[in-house]
């Protein structure tokens, strides 16, 4: 099974997370398929990057989304929409 979900990267007490699609059995850090975002806890959600075409693409062919990047995408989603109207 493929999902998509965090791979841990950055220092000791300062994370930094690509957004990845892998096969589950792979391990948090391991090999994955493709990296499509990237996630950055310590900086606005506004600032995360996202690659919307690949998420849709990977869903579409039977991709899992863990929790965690499912709320990271909807608010990522809802602060840029924010930034847009407010513009």
């Amino acid at each position: 099974m493929v999902k998509v979900r965090l791979s841990r990267a950055g220092a000791k007490k300062r994370p930094y997370y690509h957004i990845v699609v892998t096969d589950k059995e792979k391990p948090r850090d391991g090999r994955f398929i493709e990296q499509i975002g990237t996630y950055d806890p310590s900086r606005p959600i506004a600032e995360a990057s996202v690659d919307q075409a690949r998420l849709e693409y990977w869903i579409g062919v039977g991709a899992q989304v863990s929790d965690r990047v499912r709320d990271v995408v909807k608010a990522h989603g809802k602060a840029v929409a924010d930034a847009a109207a407010a513009s």
